[in-house]
């Protein structure tokens, strides 16, 4: 389903959970998730648990949004280089390949001008997930470590220290491995995403709604989804990931995309 620029509001509002759509040929497809409510953080029993997980605290999205189903490819950022956006920008793949291949080696910066890109192309408000957004589409419902279950193995997703299978150290395409329930793929590992919200110690004060939690000066933007280099426990969907200059491994860093409904 394509959505045009004339799309209108009732039609917006009759778009239903799973439905699947592109506003132009080079941007990323959307798929509608349902509003709802979830636990965000993680409880101090999960394996991996850490105390800016805390404290737990229910969060309700009051109405459905579209989502990136796939982290942005390399096809898609090099189609926003081409119309002379991204800062003009070309981040290396490594060796690894671009088409299907999630975007890497981006700044939030970067990311940032991609979304003006999209909204530009489109005439519609594009914009990184918050992190509780990107949470509860990664829980997709559960309330698990990972959408599947508690254990996690390299026939789920895209991680450095596997468990039954080997390691890929590297990115694979973005339609690899099986989407969760609510038909987004890769929210466990592959790339790291960049988040709206700015870092914060835990999760005193945080909104309760869903939105970005910001700052006048965000010198620590905020990660969320873990990726190939990452250990298993940073895959979780409670996980949290800030920018840290000495230690980040930029590589390993794309993005997803959001989109309101409402």
């Amino acid at each position: 389903m394509r959505i045009p620029k004339s799309f209108s509001r009732a039609e917006e509002q009759a778009l239903k959970p799973k439905d699947l759509f592109k506003e132009c040929d080079n941007c990323p497809e959307m798929i509608v998730v349902p509003a709802g409510e979830f636990m965000m953080g993680s409880p101090e029993d999960e394996e991996g648990h850490t105390e800016d997980e805390s404290p737990q605290h229910k969060v309700q999205l009051l109405t459905p949004f579209a989502v990136g189903r796939f982290a942005v490819t390399f096809e898609e950022w090099d189609a926003c280089v081409a119309d002379h956006g991204c800062r003009k920008y070309m981040p290396p793949d490594r060796g690894w390949g671009r088409g299907r291949q999630p975007v890497i080696a981006i700044w939030w910066d970067d990311a940032i001008a991609y979304v003006r890109w999209v909204s530009q192309k489109t005439g519609r408000n594009y914009r990184l997930l918050s992190e509780a957004e990107r949470e509860y589409v990664a829980r997709a419902g559960t309330t698990t470590p990972f959408w599947w279950g508690n254990s996690i193995f390299s026939n789920r997703a895209n991680y450095a220290s596997s468990r039954g299978g080997e390691v890929q150290r590297k990115t694979l395409p973005v339609d690899s491995f099986e989407p969760n329930p609510w038909g987004l793929y890769q929210v466990h590992g592959n790339v790291s995403e960049w988040i709206g919200d700015c870092w914060h110690y835990d999760y005193e004060g945080a909104p309760l709604d869903g939105t970005a939690w910001t700052s006048i000066d965000c010198e620590r933007p905020m990660l969320r989804g873990g990726n190939w280099n990452s250990t298993p426990w940073e895959l979780r969907s409670a996980s949290r990931g800030r920018w840290a200059s000495a230690a980040l491994f930029l590589p390993a860093i794309g993005m997803r995309v959001a989109r309101p409904l409402r």
